[in-house]
């Protein structure tokens, strides 16, 4: 398999701070029930910058990403030129360019989610119940497990989650709640470091964790920069 990373420039004032699984919502509205199916497509939330009031602002460096089988790329030049809304929130999509997956010595994922780490006790509104030890415990059984439960990546491969910068919650891990529909759903950000290239390109090609549609366990090449959502 091929894969590719698609970046279309988004036109907008705003989007939800928390806009993974309702951008999933409005892609599909364009492309229809085959997004659904697919098991090559990763949707990235769209980069900004946190405004307050849950809100997220978007500028010109904010880019609509998709990682994709190249099979799937004319289905999604569809997007090019369409309207989506996303919880209200409307901006319109411009004309992509096409990225290729770039080994990494160190990779990083905004959010990864395992299900072995979600909460067990049937409490929807308990996210807190993920602890990062519990966390990394499951994420490193799906890192070095041999396929097709793992990835079967080498155990020289170190997993981290990178501490908050900034803000009330600065130095603690970084840790974020997803809403799908009515639940809450935790992941954490995730470092990956030591890695070889075919590793890299293993690890962005197939990601890690589930829900990739909805921007989760998409990894990138790591960098130094402004703090962004």
């Amino acid at each position: 398999m091929s894969f590719v990373d698609l970046s279309f420039r988004v036109v907008g004032q705003s989007l939800p701070l928390d806009h993974g699984y309702a951008l999933y919502a409005a892609v599909s509205r364009v492309l229809g029930p085959e997004l659904h199916e697919s098991n090559g497509i990763g949707i990235f939330a769209v980069r900004g910058l946190p405004v307050g009031d849950g809100l997220l602002r978007l500028d010109d460096h904010s880019r609509l990403m998709i990682r994709t089988h190249t099979d799937y790329i004319p289905k999604l030049l569809g997007l090019a030129g369409r309207q989506l809304d996303v919880d209200g929130h409307r901006f319109r999509i411009g004309v992509p360019v096409t990225c290729p997956i770039v080994p990494a010595a160190t990779l990083i994922s905004r959010v990864v989610v395992i299900k072995l780490a979600e909460p067990r006790t049937g409490d929807r509104d308990s996210p807190g119940l993920v602890t990062p030890e519990a966390f990394l415990e499951s994420l490193r059984k799906k890192l070095y497990d041999p396929p097709p439960a793992g990835l079967g990546l080498s155990r020289e491969v170190e997993a981290a989650i990178p501490l908050r910068r900034s803000g009330p919650h600065a130095g603690e891990p970084t840790r974020r709640v997803l809403r799908i529909k009515d639940k809450k759903v935790v992941g954490y950000a995730v470092m990956l470091s030591g890695l070889t290239a075919e590793e890299s390109v293993k690890v962005q090609e197939e990601g890690v964790g589930g829900r990739r549609h909805m921007g989760c366990g998409l990894f990138l090449p790591a960098r130094n920069g402004e703090e962004r959502s």
